[in-house]
């Protein structure tokens, strides 16, 4: 018997999962479909990202409903497009061999006319976005008073995303009666506090532990230098000549600046970020479904809700702000059993976040070295030949022209041909890698050693740069970007010659090339900001002057940046970073070092 007639659902539904490929419950589905189809129940399930949540409430939803009417029975809430098409698309799809089954998808970035006339002409089941679904009821274009079952899908990402109040306000909307679904990755106080505020004495079910990843994922770590990223990331890339991956970035900028140097370096890759429309976002998730894209860059936001099946790496080319953010991101490979590896690159001052995330998923990261040039290009001619082993020949077309390729090549011995066909694909990394330098970089410890510190425990400034501490920061309402423009304002030079700016909560320090130094201090003699006097001074520094405020004795300084907030939030994030895990400023410039140029 079918384990899923064995659960309890009907013959019609599971004929059609079984046409899509369900053999066998996931154990999130073999354990909450016999809670959910009681329909009796407040439900909490926790279980990570591939692990089939959306037929675990998909198929007991379409067991509950009254498809002989068309008043809005259901709604899925969801946080992203992406996620509420996949869900819709799903449900549609599991209901397949169901009559007068309607589905309909709510979300922003699309036509909300047409959204509405699916409304109109009935629906039992509706999947949103959080704002989307607001507009709506807004308008007074929909009637909830029928709801029997709330789902909130990925609910942990969308109390990150800021959905809170939209939440709160659309649950309002909502009968007092209905039964509440509750999934979500992990854990935090905020999805605590929706489960006690909107559901009673639910039943809590956790698959696998809390906050946890993926069993099927390696996870590994890149150390190198925030200069040497991008040339590390495509030498990976390399290495793996069958890579179909998703790499994360931290912003929307990032993406598309790498996405466009790999396009520009012969790389199948195309990046999916916020400011696309839903039409180019849709036409990039075809190609990278079709497989006709190898890699597709991404942002946290963008990347929430995309079921692609046998992704093989997920990179972390910057990894997330939120450390829990790591797990939804790795969770986009080892989907339904499979395995895959999860990558993250970065340099020695983001050893502790590795460490901080190990304690989160509950499994230790392996540190890999970078490979070198000649490792890629044995990987690259390996990969060459099995192409050629298993490539199918069409017997009937080739024939004909095979007596005019046999007499083409009759003057080659079997080990020449061999060589030249290995080598129209091998020379290209061969020249490309050639004297291609090491891009590793040594750690005590494994790494963890605190680069660019002195004896004491003090950051040092990068060479030809002076650390200077200013007493303005983030509760001044100052972003790096703000504090750029004061400072180049207040002594009258370039951006060009300010280097990193690491933003704190009230003060900030930056660096100063050593020969604009004195143009700082005399720029900000007798400033004030919003009444208060600022001062600059040398970090750590043991000596007090009468320039401009500069002062603070040496345990000052250093006491200041001990006490700073952990991590840093803005590798990757700006062109002036010059130690962070931006490194991407000359993609393809060609400064001196070979990876720089294109493969191709």
């Amino acid at each position: 018997m079918n384990p899923f007639l064995e659960l309890g659902i009907r013959h019609e539904i599971v004929s059609a999962i079984t046409e899509l490929g369900f053999e066998k419950p996931s154990p999130i589905q073999e354990k909450a479909i016999p809670v959910l189809l009681t329909g009796n129940d407040d439900f909490v399930g926790l279980a990570q990202t591939g692990t089939g949540k959306t037929a675990a409430f998909g198929l007991p939803l379409l067991e509950q409903l009254d498809f002989s009417s068309k008043q809005p029975q259901a709604l899925v809430l969801c946080p992203t497009r992406e996620l509420c098409l996949q869900i819709a698309r799903d449900l549609e799809k599991f209901a397949k061999h169901l009559d007068n089954v309607h589905v309909v998808a709510v979300y922003g970035g699309a036509n909300i006319s047409d959204q509405l006339r699916q409304i109109r002409r009935g629906v039992q089941i509706v999947v949103a976005t959080p704002g989307r679904m607001l507009d709506i009821i807004g308008r007074n274009a929909i009637d909830f008073s029928n709801v029997r079952y709330v789902v909130l899908d990925e609910a942990d990402e969308m109390l990150n995303m800021g959905f809170q109040e939209d939440i709160n306000n659309i649950l309002s909307e909502t009968p007092d009666d209905k039964k509440t679904w509750l999934f979500s990755a992990t854990m935090p106080k905020e999805v605590r506090r929706i489960a006690q505020n909107y559901m009673t004495n639910p039943f809590e079910l956790t698959v696998g532990t809390k906050n946890t990843g993926n069993t099927n994922i390696e996870h590994h770590y890149y150390m190198i230098k925030a200069k040497d990223k991008y040339a590390a990331f495509k030498r990976i890339v390399d290495f793996y000549p069958e890579i179909f991956g998703i790499v994360f970035c931290r912003t929307k900028i990032e993406t598309q600046e790498i996405a466009e140097a790999l396009i520009k370096d012969g790389y199948n890759a195309d990046s999916l970020h916020g400011d696309l429309s839903q039409q180019q976002r849709d036409k990039v998730m075809k190609r990278y479904r079709e497989r006709n894209l190898q890699l597709l860059i991404a942002t946290d936001v963008a990347a929430r809700g995309i079921d692609v099946n046998d992704v093989t790496h997920v990179i972390n080319y910057s990894l997330p702000d939120e450390t829990e953010n790591y797990t939804h991101r790795s969770g986009r490979t080892a989907r339904a059993g499979k395995t895959g590896i999860s990558i993250s690159l970065i340099n020695v001052k983001e050893m502790s976040k590795i460490r901080h995330i190990e304690k989160i998923i509950g499994k230790e990261f392996i540190r890999k070295q970078v490979p070198q040039g000649t490792e890629v290009c044995e990987k690259q001619l390996f990969a060459i030949i099995d192409k050629v082993h298993n490539v199918e020949v069409h017997e009937d077309r080739i024939n004909t022209f095979l007596p005019q390729i046999l007499e083409s090549l009759q003057d080659l011995s079997k080990e020449e041909i061999v060589k030249r066909f290995a080598s129209l694909e091998f020379n290209r990394f061969l020249n490309y890698y050639e004297d291609a330098p090491d891009l590793n970089i040594d750690g005590r410890d494994n790494g963890r050693e605190r680069e660019g510190r002195d004896r004491d425990g003090r950051r040092q400034a990068s060479k030809g740069f002076t650390r200077l501490f200013i007493n303005l920061g983030s509760v001044d309402e100052f972003s790096r970007g703000d504090m750029l423009s004061f400072i180049c304002n207040k002594s009258k030079i370039s951006g060009k010659s300010i280097g990193k700016i690491d933003l704190k909560g009230v003060f900030t320090f930056f660096e100063v090339q050593d020969e604009e130094v004195e143009r700082v201090f005399q720029g900000f003699q007798g400033v004030d900001f919003n009444g208060r006097n600022v001062r600059i001074e040398v970090s750590g520094e043991g000596r007090s002057s009468d320039r401009g405020g500069r002062g603070g004795s040496r345990r000052s300084g250093g006491d200041r940046e001990r006490g700073g907030s952990y991590g840093s939030r803005n590798g990757g994030s700006g062109r002036r970073d010059r130690n962070s895990g931006g490194g991407f400023r000359d993609f393809s410039s060609g400064k001196g070092r070979r990876e720089s140029k294109s493969r191709y």
